[in-house]
């Protein structure tokens, strides 16, 4: 076996610091190399979850265009009539006073209170609307309670919106119905009624339009 002795050594000290270099070099490349494949691979796995997504939510926007074409009549009816859009209280306060009229009802005192977001339980998912509901205060003299179901249900057939009568506090005034032949109130109605707006969310706003 040949020995090397210092003179050896001393000529091999660049060469071998030279290959060390170089395996430093090479691992640090492989290590690199590696990362950045792995990066690579995180980025793709990353865009393609993007592009899935968005994938979806353009198929999905296509199955809520399709709906909203479909039932676009009804959808439209519903606008019309006042339930879907903006509150019409200057509509209800005529429909009030139209029916009362009608009915030739004694006198009657309302007010409107201002609108409030309204959450019912029996309609606690309404994908993306809002409702909405303004209270409306009305005193009303009577003849009997027949008086007071016909004023609501009147306004609930004719007026262009939705209403639910909340509450309703009933006094008597009279025994009699009558005095020297002229009717007279026997009842006092103290009442609460909500009516009801369904705000759009803004992406079927931009279909449907104004």
């Amino acid at each position: 076996m040949m020995k090397l002795d210092q003179k050896d050594w001393k000529k091999l000290q660049i060469p071998l610091a030279i290959l060390s270099v170089v395996i430093v070099v090479v691992v640090v490349c492989n290590v690199l190399a590696q990362q950045y494949k792995t990066e690579q691979a995180e980025a793709s796995l990353k865009q393609q979850n993007l592009l899935n997504a968005a994938r979806q939510r353009y198929q999905s926007s296509g199955l809520e265009k399709e709906m909203i074409v479909e039932y676009l009549p009804q959808y439209q009816a519903l606008i019309n009539k006042g339930f879907v859009g903006e509150e019409r209280r200057i509509e209800w306060v005529e429909s009030l006073r139209e029916q009362h009229k009608n009915h030739k009802l004694f006198g009657i005192k309302y007010s409107i209170k201002q609108q409030e977001k309204y959450t019912p339980t029996f309609a606690s998912n309404l994908g993306g609307f809002a409702l909405n509901r303004s209270t409306m205060q009305f005193e009303l003299d009577m003849l009997h309670e027949g008086d007071l179901l016909q004023l609501t249900e009147s306004l609930s057939e004719a007026n262009t919106a939705a209403l639910i009568l909340r509450d309703c506090e009933i006094t008597r005034l009279n025994e009699g119905g009558a005095l020297s032949g002229q009717l007279i109130a026997n009842l006092h109605a103290q009442c609460e009624l909500d009516w009801l707006t369904l705000r759009e969310p803004a992406a079927i706003q931009a279909v449907v339009g104004p």
